[in-house]
């Protein structure tokens, strides 16, 4: 597998590439235009010195996440030709950067959603968390205070200018349903899968997260169900998925595993985080250890290797440690080291099997 490691940029993310430098096993660093409102084409010039920036301090752009759909695809509007158009700009561009995995996705209105962005944590450190009765009994709007209260830096999937006209979005959706969901999904694949193919681009939705329905709008990337007909919308090496342990994990019937057995032809980038899930339906991110979560990472580590994965993965949700003070989620010090016991359990697998060197 190829370790990567989420950066948000100089002007957006306090980590340096030097202190990302440290991390042992780390090939390169998973990226976006973040300052690009949604729907705009990212523009080559652009994309070319944040290339030069990152492989100056020995790194790849082989990854890149998000290029966000912009809501009018999702809803199916007329004018979403436009944007779908713009998207596919986007792709060539990157394709010629040599990007070869765009991670995306395909949640209305809100993209992850968590009520704390900083909970304390009995040992001091605090994490992401997601209170059910909070968001059973809240507006959308009061939400958005709530987290951009907690936030100090602009967060992906919660754009300000689209989320300026949350109760206009909101008019849009009423009596879009799963099918609807589907359909305008099926449609964005079928235009740029083939854009997608042509600059050896591997496209890689994201499930949903939380995955169930949030202030009642369509989710529909949810569960092992759902990623098999989303594979078969469009059957191409090109349309994949993101398989993140962390979102599927969160329902318990989820079994991510299986899933990456299933699909592992077509997983070309992988998310692993822990999260422990409470029975009244809560849950907050943890240290990537397998003990303090919910989730079996070492299986499925296990399952990675099992299927001989040589795609991407990367830490995911972290806590903040040690005093740092950061993006939400994204922390160097939790991210290291929880990409040290993703390695820790890789390199105990190739000794099992008597190999002397990571895949």
């Amino acid at each position: 597998m190829k370790m990567m490691f989420r950066w948000f940029g100089h002007k957006n993310d306090p980590i340096s590439l030097a202190h990302i430098r440290h991390i042992p096993g780390v090939e390169g660093v998973v990226w976006a235009l973040h300052d690009i409102p949604v729907g705009e084409v990212w523009p080559l010039d652009t994309l070319l010195e944040v290339k030069k920036v990152v492989e100056r301090h020995g790194f790849t752009v082989d990854v890149v996440e998000s290029v966000n759909v912009h809501e009018d695809i999702k809803l199916g509007l007329t004018s979403r030709k436009t944007f779908i158009d713009h998207y596919k700009r986007t792709i060539e561009n990157l394709g010629k950067l040599g990007v070869k995995v765009i991670c995306y996705n395909f949640m209305p209105v809100f993209d992850w959603t968590r009520t704390d962005l900083f909970k304390h944590l009995p040992d001091g450190s605090t994490a992401m968390f997601y209170e059910k009765a909070i968001i059973n009994n809240i507006k959308p709007s009061e939400l958005i205070t709530m987290v951009s209260q907690q936030a100090h830096f602009s967060l992906p999937g919660w754009e300000l200018e689209r989320l300026d006209y949350l109760s206009d979005i909101f008019r849009a959706y009423e009596g879009i349903t799963e099918d609807d969901l589907w359909e305008n999904l099926r449609f964005f694949l079928e235009e740029i899968i083939p854009v997608a193919a042509e600059n050896d681009i591997k496209m890689a939705i994201h499930p949903d997260d939380p995955p169930w329905p949030i202030f009642g709008l369509p989710r529909i990337v949810t569960s092992q169900n759902n990623i098999r007909q989303l594979l078969n919308l469009v059957k191409s090496d090109y349309n994949g998925v993101t398989l993140c342990s962390g979102s599927l994990g969160i329902n318990p019937s989820n079994d991510v595993p299986a899933m990456i057995r299933e699909f592992a032809d077509r997983i070309p980038f992988a998310h692993i985080r822990n999260v422990k899930v409470f029975e009244n339906g809560d849950f907050i991110e943890t240290s990537h250890r397998s003990q303090d979560g919910s989730i079996d990472i070492y299986e499925v580590v296990k399952a990675y290797h099992d299927i001989g994965f040589t795609g991407y993965v990367r830490p995911d949700h972290g806590r903040h440690i040690w005093g740092e003070n950061g993006r939400p989620g994204y922390g160097l010090y939790d991210r290291g080291l929880g990409i040290m016991y993703l390695w820790g359990i890789w390199d105990s697998l190739n000794r099992l099997i008597g190999k002397e060197h990571l895949l």
